[in-house]
C-alpha cells in the first residue's frame, strides 16, 4: 500500500534529525498489509551522550485508516489512492500518531559487580535507582498524560541474579487534526519531534545523575 502522508512524516523526521546532526544507527520503515499498518523505527546511539545508556529507540506507528482520514481533510489530496477504497473512506478515526520512546540502559555499567558480595544485591540496588528515575520522569512528563513503564529481564550467574535487560519506555500520542495541508503536517511533525528529543535528553540527564550517585554509593 502507498502512504504519501506518512512518507512525508518519515522524510520530515529524517530531515530534522539531519539538521540537528543526529545520525540514526537504524532508520527503517515497515509495513504490514494484513493489519493495514505502517511505521518508522529509529535507533540513536547514546554512547557519547550518556554514561549509563546504550541507545534511544523511537517508533512511530500509523495505519491506512488514519492516512485516509487525513487525506480527506488535506488540500491537494484528491488523487490519494486510499480515497478510492470505500472501507477506508467510511472510517471516522481521529488521525493520531502513536510514538513509543525507549531508553536502553547499559546493564554492566548500571549494575557493577562488588567484590565479596553475593545474592541479589544487583537487583536490589537497581530497584532503588529505577524507582528514583520513575519518580523524576513522572514529574517531568506529568503534563503529557502518557504511560511510562519499565521493561526488564532477569538472569543469574555465579554472583547471583541481575537484570539482563533494562528499558524505560514512554508512550506518546499526538493528534494531527489541525493541519490543512501537507506543509502544515510537516511543520507540526517538526515541532513534535523537537519536543520529543528535548524530553529524551532531559530523561537521559536525570537518569545519569541518579545513576552516578547510585553506582558511587
Amino acid at each position: 500500500m502507498h502512504y504519501p502522508i506518512f512518507n512525508s512524516i518519515v522524510n520530515t523526521v529524517e530531515t530534522q534529525l539531519g539538521k540537528r546532526g543526529i545520525k540514526a544507527e537504524k532508520f527503517r520503515t515497515w509495513e504490514d498489509n494484513k493489519i493495514h499498518a505502517t511505521g518508522l523505527e529509529l535507533i540513536i546511539s547514546l554512547d557519547k551522550v550518556s554514561n549509563f545508556m546504550n541507545s534511544l529507540s523511537i517508533n512511530f506507528d500509523w495505519d491506512s485508516f488514519r492516512e485516509t482520514t487525513m487525506a480527506k481533510e488535506l488540500e491537494g489530496m484528491n488523487s490519494h489512492p486510499f480515497l478510492k477504497i470505500e472501507t477506508l473512506t467510511k472510517s471516522t478515526v481521529t488521525p493520531t500518531i502513536d510514538v513509543e520512546m525507549s531508553w536502553l540502559f547499559d546493564i554492566d555499567r548500571c549494575q557493577p559487580e562488588i567484590p565479596g558480595e553475593a545474592g541479589n544485591y544487583r537487583i536490589e540496588k537497581a530497584s532503588r535507582w529505577m524507582e528514583s528515575i520513575s519518580k523524576k520522569v513522572n514529574e517531568l512528563l506529568a503534563k503529557d498524560d502518557i504511560i511510562t513503564r519499565w521493561h526488564i529481564e532477569i538472569d543469574g550467574d555465579e554472583n547471583g541474579r541481575y537484570l539482563s535487560a533494562i528499558n524505560l519506555i514512554s508512550y506518546f500520542q499526538y493528534e494531527l487534526t489541525s493541519p490543512k495541508s501537507l506543509e502544515e503536517v510537516q511543520h507540526l511533525v517538526s515541532r513534535k519531534l523537537q519536543d520529543l528529543l528535548l524530553k529524551a535528553n532531559r530523561v537521559i540527564y536525570l537518569a545519569d545523575e541518579i545513576l552516578d550517585d547510585s553506582v558511587a554509593a
